[in-house]
């Protein structure tokens, strides 16, 4: 169900330039989400997979928001969230309620792509600890192509994983969400991803 890793950074073009010189292959440039302060570039990571570096955009003024507050105190690059896909959205809210999972949505997003061509979705939010590497869920609108699908490509997905204090807890609470991920001890909830490309690996973290 893995759709989409969001790897944030303070600068777009410094997140690019990290991810090519690891890979070989470079990003293109996405997007801007209007009122949100952000834009993006994108990398196609196989079959409905790809990786978002998601950035301020020096373009939007005025934005006040919590993501993009912590996305512009990154001096580093990391992961920051991720994204499974889902083919009825509202069926799994409403799933998810009847099993006692806060979940904030579905709500509707949209962004149009440098050729005019206009990307539409809707996105839901689980309210589960721990937050740090929960995902929020999207179901891309009829007619929109998937970014994995003209992306540049040549990369690929080799490890995505989780990591927290008590593994067992945490695998539960996927399962609970209908997700499989691989889960790992470590000090803190956390998320980790292997990128492979042509000329190497890029390893981060959140």
């Amino acid at each position: 169900m893995l759709d989409h890793i969001l790897l944030g950074c303070n600068d777009l073009d410094k997140g690019i330039a990290l991810v090519e010189q690891h890979t070989g292959v470079r990003a293109a440039i996405g997007g801007v989400h209007p009122g949100r302060g952000t834009r993006n570039a994108l990398l196609s990571l196989g079959e409905r997979r790809y990786l978002e570096i998601i950035a301020p955009d020096p373009a939007q003024k005025g934005i006040d928001n919590e993501r993009l507050a912590s996305i512009l105190k990154l001096s580093t690059p990391k992961l920051i969230q991720w994204a499974a896909h889902v083919d009825d959205i509202e069926a799994l809210a409403n799933k998810l309620k009847a099993a006692g999972v806060n979940v904030e949505g579905p709500e509707p997003g949209s962004r149009k792509r440098p050729d005019g061509k206009l990307l539409q979705w809707k996105t839901l939010g689980v309210d589960t600890k721990p937050e740090e590497v929960m995902p929020f869920f999207i179901e891309w609108g009829k007619g929109t192509v998937h970014p994995s699908v003209d992306a540049p490509s040549g990369c690929r997905l080799e490890n995505f994983s989780a990591g927290d204090q008590d593994p067992a807890a945490l695998t539960q609470t996927f399962q609970k969400l209908g997700l499989d991920i691989p889960v790992y001890r470590a000090d803190k909830p956390e998320l980790h991803a292997k990128i492979v490309g042509p000329r190497g690996a890029l390893q981060v973290k959140s």
